[in-house]
């Protein structure tokens, strides 16, 4: 399939640059039997029940923008400029591979200081990023990044306003617990903890699993073949506990159904041919577009996704090119909230 196959016009006023509040009243386009319904998030326990399971992905967001000054010592004496860093992943040792702006003046030996308790040295520089060594380690590095961070948002939420206090709160899931994202599940920041305990008293079960999602989730495709893109790898962890729940549920009849498409990714790079899971971890770049043949998935909840992008592929291999198409136009003309603090759609295949 070509590229232009996932492009669809989507009016600027429509991407959203801040959540719903509360949480659950965000507006929720259901697909099911052929047919769309416009609903909201906290109808969720009318569409759910015993014998359902949601798959929610419980990575932490770390505050990765870090503004600071680098310091070099010349003849003249000791210099200063400004320095823009966004973490993408832990190196062995407590190390940091980074973007900079601007990158090219940073050298390597070089110090970057970021507040009174946190600073880096420039261990690498390459010519996609650097590998920055922090005077600080485990929860005092920890407590340092969340004094002085901010939250990594989206380039086309960034680019419309700067983060603030509020998206520390807002850009994190309320079921956070393992730290080493760059991005937000962001399907998940629609759950609150009074919407999860309606669901559990419906009945709907839950399992957690981790995929730190990576700022690769924002690059662009750039080849018209769309087979030839390459994904950007992303670590996850599927405990045995959480493949046995999954497990159960199937063998049982019931639905599994990730919240969010890293969620779903990660299910499904840990099952086998046959749907069944098993204790997994590690890096994963599996790419599904429309041809993929799902094994464990059964239906999604996942927000609305930039034109030509793999998300946009992802969907479309759940329930079709064609009834995808069809959803987004009805969405961007009903006026739903696009992308990270947009609004939800709640997708099951057909057959």
């Amino acid at each position: 399939m070509k590229l232009s196959d996932f492009d669809f016009d989507l009016p600027e006023d429509l991407i959203a640059t801040r959540p719903a509040n509360p949480r659950p009243s965000a507006r929720m386009l259901v697909a099911q039997g052929g047919a769309l319904r416009d609903l909201h998030v906290y109808d969720l326990p009318d569409l759910l029940g015993p014998g359902d399971r949601l798959v929610l992905n419980n990575t932490k967001v770390i505050p990765a923008r870090l503004f600071g000054h680098r310091l070099r010592d010349t003849p003249e004496g000791r210099v200063s400029a400004k320095v823009e860093i966004t973490l993408l992943e832990p190196r062995p040792g407590g190390a940091w591979r980074a973007l900079a702006k601007p990158l090219r003046k940073l050298k390597q030996g070089e110090t970057v200081v970021f507040s009174d308790a946190l600073s880096a040295q420039v261990a690498e520089r390459a010519e996609d990023g650097v590998t920055l060594e922090f005077n600080l380690s485990g929860d005092d590095f920890d407590a340092a990044l969340a004094q002085a961070g901010a939250m990594p948002l989206p380039p086309y939420i960034a680019a419309k306003r700067p983060a603030d206090d509020r998206d520390k709160t807002d850009y994190q899931t309320v079921f956070a617990r393992h730290a080493g994202a760059v991005a937000a599940p962001t399907a998940s920041l629609h759950f609150d903890r009074d919407l999860l305990e309606k669901l559990a008293a419906r009945g709907v079960a839950f399992t957690e699993v981790t995929l730190h999602v990576g700022a690769g989730t924002f690059l662009p495709v750039k080849v018209d073949d769309v087979s030839q893109h390459k994904m950007h790898a992303e670590w996850g962890q599927v405990t045995e506990t959480a493949a046995a729940e999954i497990n159960a549920t199937r063998a049982a009849g019931g639905r599994i159904i990730p919240v969010g498409t890293t969620a779903l990714r990660l299910i499904e790079s840990a099952a086998d041919d046959t749907g069944r899971m098993a204790a997994w971890q590690g890096e994963t770049d599996i790419f599904i577009r429309p041809g993929y043949q799902f094994r464990v998935t059964d239906g999604l909840m996942t927000n609305f996704h930039l034109p030509k992008s793999t998300l946009m592929m992802l969907v479309s291999a759940l329930i079709g090119v064609p009834p995808i198409r069809d959803l987004y136009a009805h969405a961007v003309a009903e006026g739903y909230r696009f992308f990270s603090y947009g609004d939800a759609s709640l997708l099951f295949p057909e057959n």
